[in-house]
C-alpha cells in the first residue's frame, strides 16, 4: 500500500507533479514446504500447513517470487503500457527483501526512496515509488 499526501506529490522544489497513469507492482515472496525428495507439499488445510510453512520462511529464500501475485501477472494484455509523452507513476512494493525495479532503457524522473520526504530529481530507479520519463 502506498498513501499519497493530501496535496500530492511534488518536486525538490515544492512544485505539484502530475502523471498521466499510474501502476503499482507488488513483488511477493511465496515460502511452498517441500518434502524429502524436493517435491512441494500438498495439505488439506491451510492450518495443517502452519508449521512447514514457518519453517520455510525461516530460511529466507522463497521458493517462488511473482509480480501482482501469478506468474505473467505483468505481460501480454496485463503489460505495463503508456504512450509517447505520458508520465507514468510506478509504485512499487516489497514487502520482505531490499529489490528494486530497473527500467530497460529508461530512467526515473523523480525518485522516493525508503522513508524520503520529498523527490530527487535523478537518473535511478529506487522503492518504492518513481515517475520514468
Amino acid at each position: 500500500i502506498m498513501v499519497l499526501p493530501r496535496d500530492g506529490l511534488k518536486d525538490h522544489q515544492g512544485k505539484a507533479l502530475k502523471y498521466d497513469k499510474v501502476y503499482y507492482v507488488g513483488e511477493q515472496d511465496f515460502y511452498v514446504p517441500r518434502d524429502e525428495k524436493g517435491n512441494f507439499k500438498r495439505y488439506a488445510s491451510v492450518g495443517e500447513s502452519h508449521d512447514d510453512v514457518v519453517k520455510a520462511m525461516r530460511t529466507l529464500t522463497p521458493t517462488h517470487v511473482v509480480f501482482n501475485g501469478k506468474v505473467g501477472a505483468l505481460t501480454g494484455k496485463a503489460a505495463l503500457t503508456a504512450k509517447v509523452g505520458e508520465t507514468v507513476l510506478i509504485v512499487h512494493s516489497q514487502a520482505n527483501r531490499d529489490t528494486r525495479p530497473h527500467l530497460i532503457g529508461g530512467h526515473g524522473d523523480y525518485v522516493w526512496g525508503d522513508r524520503a520526504s520529498s523527490a530527487t530529481r535523478q537518473s535511478a530507479t529506487s522503492r518504492p515509488g518513481f515517475i520514468p520519463r
